[in-house]
């Protein structure tokens, strides 16, 4: 015989509206607000899912924007072409020219004559997004840093990266260089899935280059389990860009923000972002953006 009693009304009335409320959770995500580190002008978001396609969110991810140093994105695809069409091998040496040399900082500091084998070169690239490595790179592979670019573009194009323009190899400031948050994901993507061989290089967070460790900045690597890449980038009239790769427990995203005030409040929008994606509410949620200006 059950020792159960039937619940006094008032209590019953609790229970109902008790389960009325998680149904209606589990139906009608509830918004939430995403503070935004940029001003409007400058910001700029996507994120995709690697393994549908599908646009999981989006915000000015089609205006133009500057790439800064995700520019090396670029130059290391083509650089994997050569390494894969045989063009060059990872202990080619590639000589750095005066002009390579003379590139602003953030550099690796050659001599008169040094030169970077391949694999060192990448690294550079990678890790310290190093300047007068990506205008070797560049000379190297296309005769001169100009006819370099416009491989460069030609390669955009043909990924589908529509609105994306490059002048040089580095992202050093150019105002006719331009690309999207849009075209950088497909970039990004596009790595991802034709070079996977290569791919770990952007996982490294530092490496030995003569005898001294080099450190990298991008700090998403190691903060937030399933990141495994991929680049940052900063210039001021660009802000601080990253593009980053998550993939973990069945789910591969590349989230792309451009234009944060500052790498630390860019890399907590990225988090964000993530864990906004993977979240099972995130199908039908509304979500409205705080702006910097408006904090």
């Amino acid at each position: 015989m059950s020792n159960l009693r039937p619940l006094p009304l008032i209590q019953r009335v609790f229970a109902a509206l008790a389960l009325l409320a998680l149904a209606g959770c589990a139906t009608t995500p509830p918004d939430s607000v995403l503070a935004v580190p940029a001003p409007a002008q400058k910001y700029a978001a996507i994120v995709v899912d690697a393994g549908t396609g599908k646009q999981l969110f989006e915000v000015s991810s089609t205006a133009q924007r500057y790439p800064a140093s995700l520019t090396k994105m670029m130059t290391l695809y083509l650089l994997f072409e050569a390494l894969e069409a045989g063009r060059v091998s990872k202990q080619t040496l590639i000589p750095v020219s005066d002009h390579a040399a003379s590139q602003p900082p953030t550099k690796m500091r050659f001599r008169r004559g040094e030169g970077i084998d391949v694999d060192s070169a990448i690294r550079a690239i990678v890790v310290k997004s190093a300047n007068d490595v990506a205008v070797a790179v560049a000379e190297y592979l296309g005769g001169s840093e100009d006819q370099f670019a416009a491989m460069m573009t030609s390669k955009a194009r043909q990924l589908g990266m529509t609105s994306t323009t490059f002048r040089n190899a580095s992202g050093l400031p150019d105002g006719d260089q331009h690309t999207t948050a849009r075209d950088m994901a497909v970039l990004g993507m596009a790595l991802h899935q034709r070079f996977p061989q290569q791919f770990h290089y952007f996982s490294e967070s530092d490496f030995m280059f003569r005898g001294r460790l080099v450190r990298g900045h991008n700090d998403m690597l190691g903060r937030v389990r399933g990141v495994d890449g991929i680049k940052t980038g900063y210039i001021r009239a660009s802000g601080f860009n990253i593009v980053t790769s998550y993939n973990a427990d069945g789910r591969n995203l590349i989230v792309v923000v451009m234009g944060a005030d500052s790498a630390r409040q860019r890399n907590d929008h990225v988090e964000a972002l993530i864990q906004r994606s993977l979240s099972p509410t995130v199908d039908g949620a509304k979500t409205r953006l705080m702006f910097a200006e408006q904090q």
